[in-house]
């Protein structure tokens, strides 16, 4: 049996991590989009990628906004803060709001964020 001591929590908190990024649900439905190479090269602002247009989610105007001088989003019903650092600041090409969740023991965490013109 492994026993599992504390300073081992950060590199298998980051291999999964690393495993959900590496789960990407592009099926090729979008390998003929001009912006994919821009999807795929977006990163967050603590340098984590984002993947592609497939991994995230559109969100409708009603389920994101500010507070506090923060993002959140409603995902699954519930409201959750966005991470400053997950926030592309980069202009967004597509001008709605997109979303990157990952999801841990049923729990969205938040990979990447990218707000929209909330029209």
């Amino acid at each position: 049996m492994a026993i599992v001591t504390f300073r081992m929590i950060p590199l298998i908190a980051a291999a999964a991590v690393i495993g959900f990024a590496a789960q990407a649900r592009d099926d090729g439905r979008y390998a003929n989009s001009p912006l994919k190479g821009w999807f795929e090269s977006l990163h967050s602002k603590g340098g984590g990628p984002c993947c592609a247009d497939a991994d995230g989610t559109a969100l409708d105007d009603v389920d994101w906004d500010t507070r506090g001088g923060h993002y959140r989003v409603r995902i699954q019903g519930e409201w959750i803060e966005v991470p400053d650092d997950t926030v592309i600041t980069e202009p967004n090409r597509v001008g709605r709001t997109i979303v990157w969740p990952y999801y841990i023991n049923g729990r969205a965490i938040i990979r990447c964020f990218m707000p929209g013109s909330m029209t």
